[in-house]
């Protein structure tokens, strides 16, 4: 087997992972400061490596990209999920509503994964006013 097939599979298996665990990390007691911090790079990617290479970038995606493009993929989408969405499910939807929904769902969770980190410490705070 070519090695660009075992590194597309690799990188197919290995970043939907990582965006399952970015969603659902923070819903396990002992994956929660795991989930925080993988979370917390993805947005410092998306947002601070995004001044430089564009918002929402992701050196996995870019890696996966230049794989796919060795393969002879061409005409990828701007968004993994779009991507992922149509080679897994065989659909496409609209470009803006995966952009939105994928910010918006991922802000979300780590605004739990904030929660579920600091409570305690919140309602200890709070204790002390």
């Amino acid at each position: 087997m070519n090695w660009l097939v075992i590194a597309d599979y690799a990188l197919l298996i290995f970043h939907t992972s990582l965006i399952l665990f970015n969603l659902l990390g923070w819903m396990g007691r002992s994956t929660r400061k795991w989930h925080l911090y993988s979370i917390s790079l993805t947005l410092a990617s998306w947002f601070l490596l995004g001044i430089w290479y564009g918002w929402g970038y992701c050196p996995l995606t870019d890696w996966h990209w230049e794989i796919l493009h060795r393969r002879g993929v061409r005409d990828l989408p701007n968004s993994y999920i779009s991507y992922l969405l149509h080679r897994l499910l065989g659909i496409q939807p609209a470009a803006t509503l995966i952009e939105v929904s994928t910010l918006l769902v991922t802000l979300m969770a780590f605004l739990l994964s904030l929660w579920v980190n600091f409570r305690k410490r919140l309602k200890e705070v709070k204790k002390e006013w």
